[in-house]
């Protein structure tokens, strides 16, 4: 029996073990006007749509089986072009947050997600793969400090540990991690992740 062709559109795929929240993600996407396709599982999606080229991945990073992390190292190491946002129930391990980011994930969402927030990322993720996103030259625009906050962003420090590293306040650490964001046009900390992880940045330097 031969495998059905991959979808050649920007269709959303929905991997969940979890049917009522599969439909619910389901619903919310095809709310907004797209093309959806579901699956429990992430071995049934790779039988169907291992080779899909376009649009997006929606999937639960705790998958029972193939774990939705697997899945994404599967992909990567294939050099799938299929950006995937990540959902989940559990606490978010930072670490994890950071692997799956520098994979190729554009976002992590904590459920019980609304849809505004779900169609903000899969349209993200996929605008990011057809502008092919890069180092911007607004990252020369930042000051030394805000340099050492995103360094440490980078590296997986949260905010508390920013602030102390760098021995300013919890505030001050927010308010560079703002300027950050509108200096280089994010609106997320994945956001930012995918705009920079994978270029080398020179150390921080110039004015406070």
């Amino acid at each position: 029996m031969s495998r059905p062709k991959p979808p050649t559109e920007d269709t959303v795929f929905v991997v969940d073990a979890d049917e009522a929240a599969r439909d619910a993600l389901a619903a919310m996407l095809r709310a907004g006007g797209r093309g959806v396709e579901t699956f429990d599982s992430a071995e049934a999606f790779l039988d169907t749509c291992a080779e899909a080229q376009h649009g997006c991945l929606v999937v639960d990073a705790h998958l029972s089986g193939m774990t939705g992390i697997e899945l994404q190292d599967w992909l990567y190491e294939r050099r799938s072009p299929l950006p995937l946002v990540f959902v989940t129930d559990r606490v978010v391990d930072l670490r994890l947050v950071v692997r799956a980011i520098k994979r190729g994930a554009f976002d992590f969402l904590q459920k019980p997600i609304d849809a505004s927030q779900l169609l903000a990322a899969v349209d993200g993720a996929i605008s990011a793969v057809a502008r092919g996103l890069s180092l911007p030259p607004a990252v020369e625009l930042l000051t030394r400090r805000e340099r050492e906050v995103l360094d440490l962003i980078l590296a997986g420090r949260q905010t508390r540990a920013i602030a102390e590293a760098l021995f300013i306040s919890i505030k001050t650490v927010e308010f560079h991690r703002s300027r950050i964001h509108a200096k280089l046009k994010v609106s997320s900390m994945a956001e930012l992740f995918t705009l920079v992880l994978g270029h080398a940045i020179p150390p921080a330097g110039g004015p406070y």
